[in-house]
């Protein structure tokens, strides 16, 4: 039998050939993905040539003090409790998205909502309300006193910053996962499932290892945050990498050494991202086969139920109610002394987080499709330089950027886009990282077919790729929302005159031991940042 030659010919091939020439899609060259993200790359490294110019200034005494006992200390002690953090957010986080995202548990919107409530609560706050909640003369203390109870241990140290960054980082691996758990096949466990696995195999050797890209992502952006965090270990007294830059800035006013700090800071990303590209090794997990994808059913808990309920209802109360009980105890004391006005500073809040998350949704978009449609070598280390902004502390990016400002664009000074450069410079690994991995989920087959079409790459974005990407897109503009709405150290230095906001609020509340005056503000930023989410959380299609 005779096999015609457009049988012969592949099937793309033949779409090309009928498709209208004049609109066929030409794919943006990687060159142009390439100087899009090193510009990108350029303004946030700004930071870093602040940092090289102090450090140089230190001469050999700079060496001899990075070298010196005592800051060999402070790099351990960072290294440690980044590894401790990092490890209990994946072991919390990991099963946390997969309760609410793939099984029957009970009310899991719920669920989803409040447990995520952790990453709205400022860390400065949030420790002040676990000292004051467990501390060794706290609230907890006081109630157990008529039991013998005379004192608690002490919650200063490693362990406070532990459990404090801890429940306040876990969602940055529950989005990512998550989000990865919703466009999963469900064809591959049942398939694992007709092959005689039970249910915790199909998880351990068909789920997990999907979920590798997304876990990756999550458990880097957990410790950067935790390298960068400075309210918990200020507050409880641990001396990381933050709070002794910090004392070195302000106490001891050598800003030579707080620089070479910084750049240790730096050094520790680079390792952190070249682990994180060796534990992420396997970049795509799109569906490779053909028709329409199934909808996800829910996965029957039955006899673990009430142990998933247990586990949730624990996070929650741990992470949201405890900190919220104490906020409002606060809050009843100073009922009578409350006169501030929340409206203005609640509305500058809000619009500066909004903007500054859509303007990194939108920058975030080149370094990921350069991730994840132009892979090499090269590609990926222009992508995970980008990610050098969020190490460093807020008070050294704030200061670099008024450095610049002052010197070479003072008519930026203290204006709102000099606010949201700062903000994205601190940020924009959420989006990417998030973005990133929402991308490596869709097949590069459904573009081709887009272009055999004759779909400009306008529309293959806006009627393909954006729908397919839509759930990661927006968890990583959620994840950069959140973050602005409690960031401190930026909003101080680089506030346009007169643009006071909820964090800044609670700071000058604090900062004259005025507790009763911390109370309205922080729950109003609890409260608009949970109905943000909310509001996120709804365009999840497959929820």
């Amino acid at each position: 039998m005779q096999i015609s030659q457009t049988a012969r010919t592949p099937l793309r091939t033949t779409l090309a050939r009928y498709a209208p020439r004049s609109t066929a899609f030409k794919p943006p060259a990687p060159t142009a993905l390439q100087l899009i993200t090193l510009l990108i790359v350029a303004l946030v490294s700004l930071p870093i040539g602040y940092l090289v110019i102090r450090a140089a200034g230190a001469g050999e005494a700079g060496l001899a003090y990075l070298l010196d006992g005592r800051t060999l200390k402070v790099i351990s002690n960072s290294l440690l409790l980044t590894g401790a953090v990092v490890a209990a957010a994946a072991l919390i986080g990991v099963p946390f998205a997969w309760l609410t995202a793939r099984t029957d548990l009970p009310f899991r919107r719920f669920w989803l909502v409040a447990g995520l409530l952790t990453m709205v609560i400022p860390s400065y706050i949030g420790a002040m309300m676990y000292i004051a909640a467990f501390g060794p003369r706290g609230l907890l203390q006081s109630l157990l006193e008529p039991f013998g109870v005379q004192s608690l241990p002490s919650i200063y140290g490693f362990w406070g910053a532990w459990l404090s960054i801890t429940l306040f980082t876990y969602p940055y691996v529950v989005l990512p996962v998550r989000a990865a758990l919703l466009n999963m096949d469900p064809a591959l466990d049942e398939s694992a499932r007709s092959l005689g696995m039970n249910r915790w195999k199909v998880f351990w050797r068909v789920t997990l290892p999907q979920l590798r890209p997304a876990m990756a992502t999550g458990m880097l952006l957990t410790a950067l945050y935790t390298l960068s965090d400075f309210g918990a270990v200020a507050l409880m007294r641990y001396d990381a990498f933050t709070r002794v830059i910090y004392l070195q800035y302000t106490s001891s006013f050598d800003r030579n050494r707080a620089a070479i700090l910084s750049l240790v800071l730096v050094a520790i990303t680079l390792a952190l991202l070249v682990m994180e590209r060796l534990a992420a090794r396997k970049r795509h997990n799109y569906r490779i086969g053909v028709g329409c994808q199934r909808t996800l059913q829910p996965v029957a808990l039955g006899r673990w139920r009430i142990p998933a309920l247990a586990f949730c209802g624990t996070l929650v109360t741990v992470g949201v109610l405890a900190p919220v009980g104490v906020l409002a105890y606060w809050l009843a004391r100073g009922a009578g002394e409350i006169t501030m006005d929340l409206l203005h500073p609640a509305l500058n809040t809000v619009g500066a987080s909004g903007l500054t998350a859509l303007v990194v949704g939108v920058v975030a978009l080149p370094p990921a499709l350069l991730s994840a449609r132009a892979s090499s070598r090269l590609n990926r280390w222009l992508v995970q330089l980008a990610y050098l902004g969020n190490v460093l502390p807020g008070l050294v990016v704030a200061l670099a950027l008024v450095y610049f400002a002052a010197n070479y664009l003072p008519n930026v000074y203290q204006t709102l886009p000099i606010l949201i450069l700062g903000y994205s410079t601190r940020f924009l690994p959420l989006s990417i990282g998030s973005t990133s991995s929402a991308l490596t989920q869709i097949n590069p087959r459904l573009e081709e077919v887009g272009r055999s079409m004759g779909l400009n790459s306008f529309q293959i974005a806006r009627r393909i790729v954006a729908p397919l990407a839509r759930a990661g897109i927006l968890a990583g503009m959620a994840l950069v929302f959140l973050s602005v709405m409690k960031e401190l150290p930026t909003t101080l230095l680089l506030s346009p005159t007169g643009f006071v906001t909820l964090p800044t609020e609670i700071w000058t509340a604090h900062n004259q031991v005025q507790m009763s005056r911390l109370g309205a503000p922080s729950l109003v930023l609890i409260a608009v940042s949970a109905l943000s989410l909310f509001i996120m959380l709804r365009q999840e299609k497959h929820d």
